[in-house]
């Protein structure tokens, strides 16, 4: 009997082994992934329906299938970079992967560096790129290059990228007035343009009013041939980083005229706003500009355009980074993932900004959205799609796509090469942030008399009232 016993359990054994069936179950495995509110494919259509499986459900479906282990997804979002990051000093949630914009991943660097870890819980991983095969091969090199400049290459993967300019409406705003950041100050416009109410844009765009002669000088220079693109983008990005004393005062000074100048200040709005006809011209981000100039066109038929200004402006980026303690490999799977171009262009093509990926299936959609049989305007992207293409995409050994339009959806998704000498990237204004702040709060102050002020409260506690009643009787309606 004991012989029939023992047979029996070395068969179980051996089954166990060989079937999963028979195994003990495994634990299921959490990826905890902090992003912005609408930007990865879910799977939804405009009305928020599920319609197919999102990105993320086939990472984990893929992830099962090549290993065995199940995986699920934590997925929460947070809506300014200052948000996440106050969430992830906190210590209460750890995730395993975070998408910061540019100055935020400067940040974490610093705390990195300075190996405090402990005290802000901000400081992150470093990626093993060797594990990161369809990141290596297909990100940009315009992105990668830039990556390596300001030593965010072993700490952050890109996601999506853009420019900052001003869209307007041609019918009412002249190409001429719109091309300088004078015309936030141009009387001709007065309360026809808005801009975004935070403090680090607008403080830029003070910049580039007060520095513009500066800026046009050195963009003369470039187009004399006596400094190359490079050093042309490493003086603008010098400017938009000015934060001395002399500078912020300045700043201050101008942006103080510039709001009595404009509609207002706005901070998702202006994008629906210059669609209405409410304004003829909006400071934004390329990804709300592809939006506005896309519903415009579908729901007015109008032709709105965006320009990136002659004195220049900012290139931004997010990118994804790994904090103190997060499961680094299962994190770096995730994230190669995501940049496998094919998956890059379903959420290119859900989210309506611009993936850092380049690579066939990119370059496809670009021409599916835009590459015109009869368009006289052959727009060169090699500068963005070089080396990641396949030989049949290529047109005479460039990346080109026919167009017959200027300053609409292609040119603002992918600004030409000269337009990105011309922009410098936002970096973390470090010990000067503070006065940064005041000055900005001193533009946006008002003196306005107590009764004023007592109204307001009255009317807030109303609204808060008000909103108890009918908390989640409305679904706030998905973006683009």
């Amino acid at each position: 009997m004991k012989k029939i016993l023992t047979a029996l359990m070395a068969l179980t054994l051996m089954l166990s082994a060989l079937c999963p069936a028979f195994a003990e179950p495994q634990e299921e495995l959490v990826l905890r992934v902090y992003n912005w509110q609408d930007y990865i494919n879910d799977g939804t259509d405009e009305d928020g329906r599920k319609v197919a499986r999102s990105v993320m459900e086939l990472w984990e479906q893929d992830y099962e299938e090549r290993t065995g282990q199940r995986v699920r997804i934590q997925y929460d979002t947070f809506e300014t970079n200052e948000t996440m990051l106050n969430t992830l000093r906190t210590g209460k949630t750890q995730y395993d992967l975070v998408c910061p914009s540019d100055y935020i991943i400067q940040k974490m660097l610093i705390e990195t560096e300075k190996g405090d870890a402990g005290e802000t819980n901000i400081a992150i991983e470093k990626y093993d790129l060797s594990k990161m095969p369809n990141y290596t091969a297909n990100v940009s090199p315009y992105i990668s290059d830039l990556f390596a400049r300001y030593g965010w290459s072993e700490y952050a993967v890109g996601y999506m990228w853009g420019s900052v300019g001003i869209m307007y409406d041609p019918e009412t705003v002249k190409l001429e007035d719109v091309s300088t950041w004078d015309f936030l100050w141009n009387t001709d416009y007065k309360k026809k343009a808005t801009c975004k109410d935070t403090s680090r844009d607008a403080y830029v765009i003070g910049l580039l009013k007060v520095y513009g002669d500066e800026l046009k000088a050195n963009r003369a220079a470039y187009d004399a041939g006596e400094i190359d693109g490079p050093e042309l983008q490493r003086r603008a990005h010098e400017i938009a980083n000015r934060t001395d004393d002399e500078s912020i005062a300045k700043v201050e000074a101008a942006l103080k005229d510039m709001k009595d100048n404009l509609y207002g200040f706005e901070v998702d709005s202006g994008k629906t706003d210059i669609v209405s006809g409410k304004i003829a011209a909006n400071v934004c981000w390329s990804g709300d500009a592809v939006y506005a100039l896309d519903l415009a066109e579908e729901e007015d038929d109008k032709y709105l355009e965006f320009v990136v200004p002659e004195e220049g402006s900012t290139i931004w980026f997010d990118g994804w980074v790994m904090p103190k303690g997060a499961n680094v490999e299962l994190a770096q799977d995730f994230v190669n993932f995501m940049c496998d171009p094919a998956i890059a262009a379903m959420n290119q093509d859900f989210i309506g900004y611009t993936s850092v990926i380049a690579g066939d299936d990119i370059f496809d959609l670009v021409l599916d959205w835009y590459d015109e049989e009869d368009g006289d305007i052959e727009y060169d992207l090699s500068y963005f799609f070089g080396g990641t293409l396949s030989p049949d995409r290529l047109t005479d050994g460039k990346a080109i796509v026919r167009t017959s339009e200027r300053r609409r959806q292609l040119m603002t998704q992918y600004p030409d090469i000269d337009t990105t000498y011309r922009c410098g990237i936002m970096e973390d204004f470090g010990d000067q942030n503070d006065k940064v702040l005041a000055a900005w709060s001193n533009v946006k102050g008002t003196n306005l008399p107590v009764w004023v002020y007592i109204l307001a409260i009255a009317v807030i506690v109303a609204a808060a009232a008000a909103i108890v009643v009918i908390s989640g009787s409305s679904k706030r309606k998905k973006k683009r």
